[in-house]
């Protein structure tokens, strides 16, 4: 049996019933919703996994993307606050890395509840200074070579220029999102927060993600995985791990 978390389709759900916690998935620019559908899969079952879906891209592919990383935090808000009945907890990858910490603030700022934690990967802390040159405008030459050098896209794929102009508006407006996102001091959240880093990720290095650590004024834990930018993605069964026993007080 499963709970529709209702029409929204930014959390197109469903969710197991049996989950006592529910963990909301952001992606990774150029990714939707399928990016955790097989991968949350295998969380134990009183984690329910809740991938968004931000337009531009797979049920949303006939709306536009967005291009600024504040509305579309403002607006995802919107859709979450009222599906935060039980406990939940945040998880973002790369860019969703940055988007789960700013929709855990806006959540907070509107005086919902807070998440349980908020796991982060693949992105460095958003108070470091972004070292990637703009892609926003990017060729699709360009967009192949960070492609290439971030992996997990297959190479037949970077080689079909068709795909790859598919694949660019939405890629293009998340990169967007990232350069229009600017940090401006301000104090720790209250959350935990969990970090996992790879070894090999050409996005962000270790000491990028252990940076996160300061942004929390709550507990702090840093994860190094061997790999390279999807590490977190690819070695799902220790995440997983992971991901559960910094969750059990809720289970």
């Amino acid at each position: 049996m499963s709970v529709h978390l209702g029409t929204s389709r930014w959390l197109p759900g469903p969710v197991a019933a049996g989950a006592r916690l529910r963990l909301l998935c952001l992606p990774h620019a150029g990714a939707g919703a399928s990016a955790y559908r097989r991968w949350g899969a295998g969380l134990p079952a009183w984690i329910g996994a809740v991938p968004v879906q931000p337009p531009g891209r797979e049920t949303r592919l006939g709306e536009r993307p967005y291009r600024d990383c504040r509305a579309l935090v403002r607006d995802l808000a919107g859709e979450v606050a009222p599906t935060l009945s039980r406990p939940y907890a945040v998880f973002g990858h790369s860019l969703g890395a940055l988007l789960a910490y700013e929709l855990v603030r806006e959540l907070i700022g509107r005086g919902c509840p807070p998440p349980a934690r908020l796991f982060v990967s693949g992105r460095k802390a958003p108070q470091l200074a972004e070292t990637l040159p703009r892609l926003a405008g990017a060729s699709l030459d360009e967009l192949a070579g960070l492609l290439s050098l971030l992996g997990g896209t297959p190479p037949e794929l970077l080689g079909d220029r068709k795909v790859l102009a598919l694949m660019a508006p939405v890629l293009r407006a998340d990169f967007a999102v990232n350069e229009s996102h600017h940090y401006a001091p301000h104090a720790p959240l209250e959350v935990p927060i969990t970090a996992f880093a790879a070894t090999a990720d050409a996005r962000a290095s270790v000491a990028d993600v252990a940076a996160w650590g300061a942004r929390t004024g709550a507990e702090f834990r840093l994860h190094t995985l061997h790999g390279g930018h999807f590490a977190v993605l690819e070695q799902a069964t220790r995440v997983h791990a992971l991901i559960a026993e910094e969750l059990a007080p809720w289970s």
